[in-house]
């Protein structure tokens, strides 16, 4: 299950997670974002119990967008430890954001 990750539990759900987590930037006007969304959701469950998937709308949480410095949607961030470890900005096939997160496990 894909979480909802907001500028009020970002500390709580992301960067004090002892898991890898994914965080997925995107907005509901964002066209290339309705196609990343399916993806990270099919992530979460291959990944289940391994990773944490989570989606952050800049629109309704632009604090921690301007935090990241978040200029284009999509971008997913990976934290290990509550820090960023990797970044994918754009749209990608799901096997790219696969070989990401087993390098990251």
């Amino acid at each position: 299950m894909t979480l909802e990750a907001t500028d009020a539990n970002f500390e709580g759900l992301v960067l004090q997670n002892n898991k890898l987590v994914l965080v997925d930037f995107w907005a509901e006007w964002c066209g290339p974002c309705r196609m990343v969304g399916p993806i990270v959701s099919e992530l979460s469950e291959d990944y289940k119990g391994e990773a944490v998937m989570t989606k952050l709308d800049v629109d309704s949480n632009p604090t921690i967008a301007q935090q990241f410095g978040i200029r284009n949607i999509p971008t997913l961030l990976f934290f290990k430890n509550g820090r960023v470890v990797d970044k994918q900005v754009g749209a990608v096939p799901k096997s790219v954001l696969s070989k990401k997160i087993d390098a990251l496990l």
